[in-house]
């Protein structure tokens, strides 16, 4: 098995990448973001739609994801693009989250070209401050994998999840953490994982979180449990609400439920979580990132390219064909179980040894695509 290496960072964490994040504060500051990170080699970026108008009631999750995002221990420092001071705010929260961050206010260089000029100095003098840490052993109890599924069709709940599941299984018993999302997909599965929690109030809140999450539903009109799924569900062969529940939630294997956390929350103990994200795959992947993932498996059998700027995502197919369509987009083929070139066990094995190969460095198709799509949750529109 391969030892699984990281990065110690100062606050006690460990990263299995060191990325120099440029973070726009607010979406006017997207370009400016985007052109330092292109300049200096090791950064990255990503672009959101925050505008941060006063007086909008999702500030404080938005605020929450930004941070977390920030705080991701794969992250060895960040540049936070501001628009002015209003901007001070957040740049205090990610550093007491123990992450160097240095505050570039645009308004403080005249606009765009001045604030890509100076951010680039600041950039390149952070990507060298962060050039020196290097690997060493790192222990299991400090790897958090985020377990998400996004296109599901009717192989999902038999081959890719059932699997996932069980290398979830071996990662929380070693004592790692992993993290199911998408509460939507747990419609008709919340009394199952509830009756597998470590005490009553988490098994309240597990309860709690997928009937919130109906009568939010049910104020626009929707039945949620008498509707069908998406239509690429539909196509794939799913007919309700709750078989499509039942098979994501197998992603979460048979471990004790540690804990249910809101977005972006990071969980305080090793264990199996489930966290309160929308439906939409690229929110919950920012959410789980922000949440502390330091690696994403994500399983798929509709297929899809989404991959994260600072967290390596694994790709599992449920389907053969998905696989060979999506080549160079997808990590592995559980379609294999079908076949009978691997059991439901092995292929959670490999599944299992492919999380600690990524996370000791392998790159995943994602990240040779470059893919980095980011997302933010909102609750108000």
């Amino acid at each position: 098995m391969t030892e699984l290496t990281g990065y110690r960072r100062a606050n006690g964490t460990w990263g299995v990448r060191n990325h120099l994040l440029v973070l726009p504060a607010r979406t006017a500051a997207n370009r400016a973001a985007e052109e330092i990170a292109d300049a200096v080699e090791g950064a990255v970026s990503v672009t959101h739609e925050w505008e941060g108008l006063p007086g909008d009631p999702d500030a404080g999750l938005v605020a929450r994801t930004l941070t977390g995002f920030a705080a991701n221990p794969n992250v060895g420092a960040v540049l936070l693009v501001g628009i002015d001071d209003g901007d001070r705010p957040l740049a205090r929260a990610i550093a007491g989250r123990g992450q160097t961050v240095h505050l570039l206010a645009m308004a403080e260089h005249g606009g765009t070209a001045g604030a890509v000029a100076a951010g680039v100095g600041i950039a390149e003098r952070l990507a060298t401050s962060i050039a020196g840490w290097e690997r060493e052993p790192m222990p299991l109890s400090a790897l958090a994998v985020g377990l998400e599924c996004g296109g599901s069709d009717a192989l999902s709940g038999i081959t890719a999840n059932p699997a996932l599941g069980i290398a979830s299984d071996r990662l929380v018993a070693a004592g790692a953490t992993t993290m199911l999302s998408e509460v939507p997909e747990l419609v008709g599965a919340e009394e199952i994982l509830a009756a597998r929690a470590i005490n009553d109030d988490v098994a309240r809140r597990m309860v709690a979180v997928v009937h919130d999450f109906e009568r939010s539903v049910e104020a626009l009109g929707v039945d949620i449990r008498g509707a069908q799924p998406t239509p690429g569900n539909i196509d794939g062969g799913l007919t309700t609400i709750e078989e499509k529940s039942l098979g994501a939630a197998k992603k979460a294997g048979n471990a004790p439920l540690t804990g249910v956390v809101d977005f972006a929350e990071p969980p305080t103990i090793p264990g199996l979580y489930v966290m309160d994200t929308p439906g939409h795959d690229i929110e919950q992947m920012v959410g789980l990132v922000a949440g502390g993932c330091q690696v994403v498996a994500f399983t798929t059998g509709r297929g899809t390219p989404t991959g994260s700027a600072i967290a390596p995502c694994l790709k599992i197919s449920t389907n053969t064909a998905i696989f060979e369509r999506m080549e160079g987009d997808i990590d592995l083929d559980a379609g294999a179980i079908l076949t009978g070139e691997e059991t439901l066990q092995s292929m959670g094995d490999r599944i299992h040894d492919a999380i600690l190969e990524v996370a000791a460095g392998a790159p995943t198709c994602s990240e040779r695509r470059g893919n980095r799509e980011f997302a933010i949750r909102r609750t108000h529109y």
